[in-house]
């Protein structure tokens, strides 16, 4: 398989890699040792999807009632898109000013993983609805912030 030479290439195989793994779709993901993560030096969408895994679980706050929300507008069949991106927006600014340390950019991927696994557990079919991929490409904050560290091949915790 040819690697993925755009930014939009390499976020679209690191999303599929994090749902599948969200979802158990690939026992393989589950049993593939992550260990060797430290100092990649190419691109490994299954690393960097396990990277961002536990930068989500650092977001500690409780996403069931925005998660409801965005279960409730796409049940109504509503383009939830901008309301998704709104939604993590928010709570990402939110996070980072709580936590000065951690800045918006990261704490933008951290909330996004962590509803992208809360739906992935309660609505399965949600989850693979949501155009996360849209969500961080569409982002020029964060696009920067990954593009301006050497890419995703370079994206640590």
């Amino acid at each position: 398989m040819k690697s993925p030479r755009t930014f939009e290439e390499q976020t679209e195989c690191i999303v599929e890699a994090l749902l599948s793994d969200l979802l158990g779709e690939d026992e393989w993901l589950a049993s593939r040792s992550l260990e060797t993560d430290s100092f990649a030096d190419t691109f490994d969408s299954v690393i960097i999807a396990s990277r961002l895994r536990r930068l989500g679980d650092q977001y500690n706050e409780d996403l069931e009632q925005p998660a409801q929300r965005v279960i409730a507008e796409m049940a109504k069949g509503k383009v939830m898109q901008n309301h998704s991106l709104f939604m993590v927006d928010s709570l990402s600014k939110s996070w980072s000013s709580l936590n000065p340390g951690l800045g918006y950019e990261r704490a933008f991927l951290a909330v996004s993983v962590k509803l992208l696994a809360y739906l992935s557990r309660k609505v399965p079919a949600v989850a693979r609805r949501i155009q996360f991929v849209e969500l961080i490409n569409g982002n020029r904050e964060v696009r920067g912030y990954i593009e301006t560290r050497g890419g995703w091949e370079n994206f640590e915790n």
